[in-house]
């Protein structure tokens, strides 16, 4: 959880950068966290139903989504919400470069 807690801090707070507006698009990342969330979301879950893996309850909160742990479900929303924010910043900067 701290990992992900990390990852997401600085794009996170970058993300209200004016500049940037990374907000102005906020319909459109919500979708596709909610596609990304629903498509890995499912096949974890059937992954972990069939037991091709499962997680360590010693390396993991108890709290669980279906039969996903929090720390899983969350990394489905933080890490594309990361690469995106990313995506973008570098989009603004090549814009401002040229």
């Amino acid at each position: 959880m701290l990992i992900l807690i990390l990852s997401a801090a600085i794009p996170f707070l970058c993300s209200f950068y004016p500049p940037l507006r990374f907000y102005k698009n906020i319909k459109a990342l919500l979708i596709t966290l909610l596609l990304i969330v629903i498509i890995f979301g499912t096949w974890d879950v059937f992954a972990t139903f069939r037991g091709h893996w499962y997680f360590n309850p010693a390396g993991v909160w108890e709290i669980t989504i279906i039969n996903l742990p929090l720390e899983e479900v969350l990394f489905f929303i933080i890490i594309p919400f990361c690469c995106i924010f990313t995506w973008e910043a570098l989009l603004h900067m090549r814009k401002k470069m040229r």
